[in-house]
């Protein structure tokens, strides 16, 4: 693998146009950004439930 490939890829941020792109990379970006979107609005699964 290139390095200088390596490190445009490492410097990568979601973005809201990754949405709208369709490479690889702008698909991932997109799609974990709203994993993680719905985790946080969702609150932690973890969390111990008390009455």
């Amino acid at each position: 693998m290139d390095p200088k490939n390596n490190s445009k890829i490492a410097e990568r941020n979601y973005e809201v146009e990754d949405y709208k792109r369709n490479d690889q990379m702008s698909k991932g970006l997109a799609e974990t950004h709203e994993q993680v979107s719905d985790s946080y609005m969702g609150g932690d699964n973890d969390e111990e439930q008390t009455e």
